[in-house]
């Protein structure tokens, strides 16, 4: 099976997430994009009460998406959500076609060597980046992406549009009373409001 992975806090997930997923899945021909929800995410100070609802609303978000599937593995892992660990645990559940593949944004990429057994990460996956800036950031980025292709760190770079929404955008709208409809999926918009989420932070 061709296994591509996106890992990430999801708080929340947004139409820009699916959009990456389908765009890998289509360009690259995944069998599935398993998208895993960081339950204690080790560079990232978030609000702990959220993590189940982070889940709830990924999986909400692809209840109709073929070939996208939500896993709680890092749910089921007690300490901090190590993507090594992670992909680890994968190899050994799944039966892959290669290596797992791993979208991860630029701004992310840029931080690669600081993650957790990162000289054993870069072994065991390929990265598929994706524009978290504007072009004229990426061209000042370019010169660091390669060292890191230098260093072992495999990636090919997603030519797909740069979609301008964020959690943190969400999250703002949400506490400041404005609208989210265009930015998340409606089951996501009703969950949130369901469950009053955001409303008193959005850090």
């Amino acid at each position: 099976m061709k296994l591509c992975l996106f890992q990430g806090t999801f708080n929340p997930i947004h139409n820009a997430h699916l959009k990456v997923c389908e765009y890998a899945k289509n360009q690259y021909g995944f069998d599935k994009i398993l998208i895993i929800p960081a339950a204690n995410p080790p560079h990232k100070d978030i609000d702990k009460s959220l993590s189940i609802h982070r889940l709830n609303m990924a999986k909400l978000a692809v209840h109709d998406k073929e070939g996208l599937e939500v896993s709680d593995i890092e749910y089921l892992r007690d300490g901090l959500s190590y993507t090594y660990l992670t992909i680890k645990e994968l190899y050994n559940k799944y039966d892959i076609d290669g290596k797992i593949n791993f979208i991860i944004g630029t701004d992310a990429f840029k931080q690669i060597e600081s993650w957790y057994e990162s000289d054993k990460l870069k072994e065991v996956v390929d990265f598929i980046l994706f524009a978290r800036e504007n072009e004229k950031e990426l061209e000042a980025d370019a010169t660091y992406l390669h060292n890191l292709k230098e260093k072992g760190y495999n990636y090919k770079m997603m030519k797909m549009p740069y979609l301008d929404i964020s959690s943190t955008k969400i999250r703002e709208n949400i506490h400041n009373s404005l609208p989210i409809k265009k930015l998340v999926p409606l089951k996501v918009e009703e969950y949130i409001e369901k469950h009053n989420l955001y409303k008193h932070q959005h850090r």
